[in-house]
């Protein structure tokens, strides 16, 4: 039968119109170049990325920050629907879910670039890496690898019992569920910890990194998936409640407000004495000794995060399902560029011994990040094609009945 359900996913997912095969061949080219890039990279070394000694962590780190918050992100259908019963979030939980694996898989290919040497991956792994427990990458791998098998199995499990028909084991079902919430504010914490733990990285080394990094994925996060459920309303028989993108709004509005008051409130402790220890905050957003290549970055995250905001406080935006992905577009971006580039390569700047010195990501990075960030959509359009495949009963067992009309999309919505 798990044959079956395969090879019936499978035939299910290549079949597609015109805008499928389109999607997903431009999907393809970009991949195509990430392997060319990834292959340059491996033969003459991260020489031909733009990181230095100074700056060694870059474009590749600051996605990998940014993605674990959109894995994270998923625990925001996952607990509504199976703490608080919201009917419209149970509906689509399993798609969150695809979600969680796509990104965490995006997450471990940018590790894989950022090392430099892919021969030396094991030694990330426990217990025989010689890294895997000394240090916070090797804890983040760990608990990135245990969030994707537990992502795997709740989504997978809840698939197949609708593909043949018959109910879940909820005594085994729910624990994992209730550990792969837990284990979502983990993974986020110890990627936090990644960067908070650096003394001499003093924009990084405060214990309110772990709060600012939850805080925005559950703002970036559903702002994803909401952009993810309206293409799939328009563009699919399954209908996705108004009532679960409502409540979705809503986490991604507030948590959109805190993520700004985290962020001025530590520009307000920083520049308020201005010690030396304020100099990657100053740099980032002024500048130092005449270099400011992030400034535009970090005015730019400012701007759209405060519009999206306050774009979202309107209920003539947040209730418009034609506005509210653009919106929710401009506080992904937003979040992206304060927590990846904002971040990340600011922390570098100056050096513990006081060097100041630029990062520019050169076209292999860009290709490269461009290459992995396609690979993951192409991961979560298979999954999402299928579940909702298996959720229309397009794709059901042989003998199991279909489900019931109030599935699909409403006779009204035509």
């Amino acid at each position: 039968m798990l044959l079956r359900f395969v090879s019936d996913y499978v035939r299910y997912v290549i079949r597609g119109g015109t805008k499928f095969y389109a999607w997903m061949g431009a999907l393809s080219v970009l991949i195509v170049g990430m392997f060319y890039v990834f292959y340059l990279q491996n033969t003459d070394g991260l020489i031909v990325t733009g990181m230095t000694q100074q700056i060694h962590d870059g474009l590749y780190l600051a996605n990998l920050v940014f993605l674990v918050g959109v894995a994270a992100g998923a625990v925001t259908i996952v607990f509504p629907a199976y703490v608080y019963h919201h009917e419209g979030m149970h509906k689509v939980t399993v798609l969150g879910e695809m979600l969680a694996i796509s990104a965490v898989i995006m997450v471990m290919m940018f590790v894989f670039a950022h090392m430099g040497r892919p021969d030396r991956l094991w030694h990330m792994i426990p217990p025989f890496g010689i890294y895997s427990f000394s240090s916070m990458l090797g804890w983040d791998v760990l608990v990135l690898n245990g969030y994707l098998l537990l992502n795997f199995v709740v989504g997978f499990w809840a698939l197949y019992a609708k593909y043949t028909g018959r109910p879940v084991n909820m005594k085994l079902f729910m624990p994992l569920v209730y550990l792969s919430i837990v284990w979502a504010l983990s993974i986020h914490t110890v990627t936090a910890f990644l960067l908070a733990t650096n003394p001499a990285r003093p924009m990084w080394f405060h214990s309110m990194m772990p709060i600012r990094f939850i805080v925005t994925a559950f703002a970036a996060g559903p702002a994803l998936i909401i952009i993810a459920f309206l293409i799939i309303r328009n563009n699919t028989r399954f209908w996705i409640e108004d009532s679960a993108i409502r409540l979705l709004t809503t986490i991604v509005t507030w948590c959109m407000g805190l993520a700004l008051f985290l962020t001025l409130s530590e520009v307000v402790v920083e520049l308020y004495a201005r010690t030396e220890h304020a100099n990657s905050l100053y740099y980032l957003m002024f500048g130092l000794h005449g270099l400011n290549a992030l400034v535009p970055w970090f005015w730019s995250a400012m701007v759209l995060m405060a519009v999206s905001f306050v774009l979202l406080l309107m209920p003539s935006v947040r209730q418009d399902m034609r506005k509210l992905p653009w919106v929710c577009a401009m506080a992904f971006a937003g979040i992206w560029i304060e927590k990846g580039m904002g971040l990340v390569v600011p922390g570098f700047i100056p050096s513990p011994i006081g060097e100041v010195t630029e990062y520019h990501p050169t076209f292999v990075e860009w290709l490269l990040t461009l290459g992995i960030w396609a690979f993951g959509f192409f991961i979560l359009t298979i999954l999402l094609k299928g579940a909702i495949g298996i959720l229309l009963g397009d794709i059901r067992a042989a003998g199991t009945p279909a489900p019931a009309p109030a599935q699909g999309r409403p006779v009204a919505a035509e």
